[in-house]
């Protein structure tokens, strides 16, 4: 792969169509339609890993995903002033957007996330493996359609397609966003049939011309039954593992799910010898508990942006020719810094994602996940039904309720429930049950 022709500003659905001229680069307008957008601001109210906040505040989608966003900014643009001296200056000129790509990217790798954290997108797998849904398989695989796309549902392949796919009334390519920027938010650049154990895959079957498109665009290599990443996944997953992982402790301090000794001391084993003398003498500088954690936590995100940094920049030639030895730039930091961030991991693990207000979203979602999904996607099997006219009434005109496939009436049953908010969900919820009514 070459940066020339990775850095492309050629936009989804309008290739032919001649822009004006613009002071902004169609990276920065990208992120500000990204911005914009109802999607976007939907996330204000999606579970990041904690109950959505009553009077303590702590992460949701949204503000994760401005968080990330930050980070992948500064690891753009940090590595495109590490490479551009080793380019020719049209090769330079294109590794400067570099920051405003990954930054665009950033903010839209969450958006295909269905409500109540990852638990949602467990539910819905569930519902399609264990619960009512798999009755449909039979009638999904006879008409050659992927069973897999929902068994191993997957928030990144969902993302890819709420910013691709033409819903109904809506503008050819979606988002219309770059080529790049849309490049740079698969993780997984395979179909969900080569998903495996994990279950993670890019983009589902509906979806997949489209990215053979842009990887056809981008110069991408397709190698052993899979695509080569777009070398900038790398630096909008490191935002995302950094911001996440170092996020996690200081909200579950918020919490007390972690005391103030133990965040501290896990924020304070990413620096060794003068670095840590130093962090540990600013720290103490302020008396306010949570702005010491606020410092450190800080303290440790500059340090992994830098180590990032670094692993991507001498990785750079193995990145091109899709040959990176470890599967993600955290994998390639210092020994010292891989340490402490396993630790804060396992501490996650054991303390954090075992809490019992984290276990509970995963029950309450599971149970309403199985119960809509049930509903909406009998209703659109059976339109006809006169509950079914009833419930088909309330699903925005957007999604295609009368797809002529299987396939596609799930999808639209997928489209509506994995687009909504943990508080509409319930509230839908409650509602279809009757287990709150209108004031009478």
């Amino acid at each position: 792969m070459n940066w020339q022709q990775l850095i492309s500003g050629r936009r989804l659905g309008i290739e032919s169509y001649h822009e004006r001229k613009h002071e902004r680069t169609n990276f920065q307008r990208d992120y500000d339609r990204l911005i914009f957008s109802a999607p976007f601001r939907r996330l204000q109210n999606k579970t990041q890993v904690f109950p959505l906040p009553g009077s303590i505040f702590v992460h949701n989608r949204l503000t994760h995903s401005l968080e990330v966003s930050c980070v992948g900014r500064s690891l753009g643009a940090n590595v495109a002033a590490r490479l551009a001296p080793h380019h020719d200056a049209d090769t330079a000129a294109a590794l400067h957007e570099m920051g405003a790509i990954v930054s665009a990217a950033c903010l839209a790798h969450d958006m295909g996330n269905p409500p109540f954290g990852h638990s949602g997108e467990r539910a819905i797998s569930a519902f399609f493996t264990d619960g009512d849904g798999r009755t449909l398989e039979t009638a999904v695989r006879a008409e050659g359609s992927r069973w897999e796309d929902f068994v191993c549902f997957e928030g990144n392949a969902n993302a890819m397609r709420l910013l691709t796919h033409r819903f109904v009334g809506r503008r050819q390519g979606g988002f219309a966003l770059t080529y790049s920027t849309l490049a740079s938010i698969v993780k997984y650049p395979y179909a969900s049939t080569l998903a495996g154990s994990r279950g993670k895959f890019g983009f589902f079957q509906s979806e997949e011309p489209t990215y053979l498109g842009i990887a056809n665009e981008l110069g991408i290599p397709h190698l052993d039954g899979r695509f080569a990443r777009h070398p900038l996944v790398y630096l909008v997953e490191a935002a995302d593992d950094i911001c996440y992982q170092v996020m996690d402790i200081e909200d579950a301090h918020k919490l007390r799910i972690l005391s103030a000794r133990e965040a501290i001391d896990l924020l304070l084993g990413f620096f060794e010898g003068q670095q840590l003398e130093h962090v540990s003498r600013t720290m103490m500088i302020v008396d306010d508990t949570n702005e010491r954690i606020a410092y450190l936590r800080s303290s440790v995100i500059g340090l992994l942006v830098d180590e990032c940094t670094r692993a991507f920049v001498e990785g750079e030639a193995a990145l091109l020719r899709g040959a990176f030895p470890a599967k993600t730039l955290i994998e390639s930091i210092s020994s010292h810094a891989a340490a402490a961030y396993r630790a804060c991991s396992e501490v996650a693990r054991q303390q954090i994602y075992t809490a019992g207000e984290v276990v509970d979203i995963e029950l309450a979602g599971h149970r309403i996940f199985s119960y809509l999904l049930t509903a909406v996607i009998d209703a659109v099997l059976h339109p006809t039904h006169a509950y079914s006219r009833l419930l088909l009434s309330r699903i925005p005109s957007q999604y295609d309720t009368a797809a002529p496939t299987v396939y596609g009436k799930i999808q639209c049953a997928l489209d509506y429930i994995s687009g909504m908010t943990d508080v509409y969900a319930l509230d839908l919820y409650r509602k279809i049950t009757g287990m709150s009514l209108p004031a009478v």
